[in-house]
């Protein structure tokens, strides 16, 4: 039987100002080596949107000041299909599929990985992320992105934030709220939190930058990073 683990890209990993070229470069490496360690291991990369989607949404904003979520999330979706046809192309040789843009309409997976983006308005594609670790009934979602854990609050505002290294839902749940907005800063999005709390998903929230905690993760080491999930 194969293992399938699913990986939340963010945008913020692959754009954080540019498209950072040497960080794809270890992470295709990386992703290589561990599926040719063991034939039955296939991936799902889910890209986030970076800089673009951020650039052209304050674009949309300082133009049309009440702007509209719909169209904010549209714009951030469009970021996110560009990183995802770039991650394709990087593992064209593993990927048969095109880009997956609507995670319920996808039932096959011929290849050893799959690569998607945002899907449509009303969450972030943390929340595709989580539908197609449901559809392919994976062992891990991994969301990594630019911090190294869950704290209590953000740290970039609260001195006394705490990191966590392990969260139930419920826990986390409150720390992230109900709502979802374009443009949140929160580990893993509200609605991708509700629908990973149903289906009792393990979530690991990771570094993205630090490839060697990834190889740590991906062969189930010892790693950096806060465990989302059913105790």
């Amino acid at each position: 039987m194969s293992q399938t683990k699913v990986i939340s890209l963010g945008g913020s990993i692959i754009v954080p100002d540019k498209v950072d070229s040497d960080f794809l470069l270890a992470f295709r490496v990386t992703i290589l080596e561990y599926l040719e360690r063991n034939p039955s291991n296939r991936l799902i990369l889910v890209c986030g949107g970076g800089a673009p989607a951020r650039e052209y949404q304050q674009a949309y904003r300082t133009v049309i000041p009440e702007a509209d979520a719909d169209v904010l999330d549209w714009i951030g979706i469009a970021a996110t299909r560009l990183n995802a046809e770039l991650l394709k192309q990087l593992f064209r040789d593993f990927c048969l599929e095109q880009v997956i843009t609507d995670p319920t309409a996808v039932s096959v997976f011929p290849g050893r990985v799959l690569v998607a983006a945002g899907w449509k308005p009303g969450f972030s594609t943390d929340y595709d992320a989580v539908l197609l670790a449901e559809r392919f009934q994976a062992d891990t979602l991994l969301n990594l992105s630019n911090i190294t854990k869950v704290y209590t609050g953000d740290p970039k505002v609260d001195p006394k934030a705490e990191p966590l290294d392990r969260l139930s839902w419920q826990e986390f749940q409150k720390l992230v709220g109900s709502t979802w907005k374009p443009g949140i800063n929160v580990p893993f999005d509200p609605v991708a939190t509700e629908r990973a709390a149903q289906i009792k998903l393990r979530v690991i929230v990771a570094g993205g930058r630090n490839i060697d905690n990834l190889k740590k993760i991906l062969y189930d080491q010892e790693f950096e990073g806060t465990v989302i999930g059913p105790d």
